[in-house]
């Protein structure tokens, strides 16, 4: 569905190139200028979360300094995927609309090129995080997950690929037997780690180099019992500490799906983005101006700048 005839994202949409640009007449790009990229920025936005000031800054210099054409938009988890009801069922949203399959509440996600699943767990709607995850990775839609991001990203793959769907995260639910997502052994709140890159892997090819620091705001990470079930189906580990405990994950095959424990937007400044956000906001546009292609073929050649589009 297209972005602006999604009540969800026209209602919470905020654009970081509308904070840093207030007043500044809007431009067109010329003509054959790569389209812009829509990225979304699922998690609760609060004023108490560092990395939630600092996202937007860093994707708004992207687009200032280094010319990559960025749109982005925060989208609440509860406007993804309400929370349910006392009363209601679990494959019912409390509007009363039937979903067999919670992911179609996403629907309105597959108008976006990039989704970044932020920090700032236990998120509103856990429901809504995890079809977020589920729809980028279904849809090849670029995606990045840092701290409790990377935490969700491997629950959806638990829950949907593994046959897991009692998957836990013990943040959520203190009470599971056995959760994915556990206490880490040392809450790693304010400090950095060092991280081994795995050979030949995205994060190795953005990160350039075998280990780097990153910084956390973390209290838990995956079961190191279940790490065996993820890589069975799929997931790859490119990063872990000193100890062999995860701190990236990536999904090998798809356009770009990468997760961080830690926070690269926090290891970040205007002058010198994280190579993993740069990668991503790199991906988003790639598949910005594939969907553009498409759509030519499809249709002959159409400007972008048509009805409906939204420029901030």
């Amino acid at each position: 569905m297209p972005l602006s005839s999604s009540p969800a994202a026209t209602a919470t949409a905020t654009s970081a190139s509308a904070s840093a640009s207030a007043g500044e007449p809007v431009v067109p790009p010329r003509a054959g200028a790569a389209p812009y990229a829509r990225v979304a920025l699922v998690g609760d936005r609060s004023a108490e979360v560092a990395a939630h000031a600092r996202i937007p800054e860093l994707l708004e210099a992207l687009r200032l300094r280094d010319g990559l054409p960025l749109d982005v938009y925060w989208i609440p988890t509860d406007e993804i995927l309400p929370v349910p009801t006392a009363g209601s069922s679990a494959d019912r949203l409390p509007t009363g609309l039937a979903v067999s399959d919670q992911a179609a509440s996403a629907g309105f996600l597959a108008g976006f090129d990039g989704v970044w699943l932020v920090p700032g767990s236990p998120y509103v709607s856990e429901a809504g995080a995890l079809a977020a995850v589920r729809t980028a990775r279904e849809q090849g839609i670029p995606l990045l997950g840092t701290c409790g991001g990377l935490q969700h990203v491997a629950l959806e793959f638990a829950r949907s690929v593994c046959g897991r769907p009692d998957a836990a995260h013990a943040e959520n639910d203190p009470s599971a037997t056995a959760p994915l997502i556990v206490p880490i052994a040392c809450a790693l709140d304010g400090h950095e780690g060092v991280v081994l890159v795995t050979p030949n892997s995205l994060a190795e090819r953005l990160i350039g180099a075998d280990r780097t620091v990153g910084r956390y705001y973390c209290s838990y990470g995956i079961n190191p019992s279940d790490t065996g079930l993820l890589l069975a189906h799929g997931l790859r580990f490119s990063g872990v500490d000193e100890t062999g405990e995860v701190r990236v994950l990536e999904l090998p095959g798809h356009p770009f799906f990468l997760a961080t424990l830690f926070q690269p937007e926090l290891g970040s400044d205007a002058g010198r983005v994280h190579p993993v956000i740069r990668g991503f906001a790199e991906a988003a546009v790639a598949r910005a101006a594939a969907r553009r292609v498409a759509a030519r073929g499809a249709s002959g050649p159409a400007s972008i700048w048509g009805p409906g589009s939204q420029v901030c």
